[in-house]
């Protein structure tokens, strides 16, 4: 039994290894996110159960913005996919750059640096030492996103 989950488990490696080569770096800033995603679920379920305040109702709440999160992802990626389409099909609309992929990166970068902000208030409030540098990053990202979550309130 032990040898057959050492086998499920070095395929997946693959797999998952494979699919990121195959998509090159964008393959492997989507493996980042969703590393990210779940540091961040754990992180934050270790917390709640810490401070004994887990809730499945906030859990829920969690994974249904996580989830919008991967839409907006594929979003991004439709989005890219038009641009691409129009600049090579329509006549005399060109780009003074190649265009491959933008938008999907972006927002991956973005919801990769609100992931690793969340993990560090997770890891933080759960007592573990934090280089100051890092705490610097995490009030630069709070201060962003409490900006953004304003902005969005308007």
């Amino acid at each position: 039994m032990q040898q057959t989950e050492t086998i499920e488990k070095v395929a997946g490696i693959g797999a998952v290894s494979l699919w990121a080569t195959l998509h090159g770096w964008l393959g492997w800033l989507a493996i980042l996110y969703a590393v990210c995603i779940m540091l961040d679920c754990v992180t934050g379920t270790a917390l709640a159960i810490k401070n004994k305040v887990w809730s499945s109702r906030k859990a829920r709440q969690g994974l249904w913005h996580k989830g919008s999160c991967l839409i907006m992802i594929c979003v991004g990626v439709l989005l890219d996919v038009m641009i691409g389409l129009l600049v090579d099909h329509v006549p005399g609309l060109e780009l003074p750059f190649s265009y491959d992929m933008l938008i999907t990166p972006v927002l991956l970068t973005w919801y990769i640096t609100a992931e690793l902000g969340s993990i560090l208030e997770n890891a933080t409030a759960m007592g573990a030492p934090v280089p100051a540098a890092l705490k610097n990053i995490l009030e630069i990202v709070h201060k962003a996103a409490e900006e953004d979550d304003i902005s969005q309130k308007k």
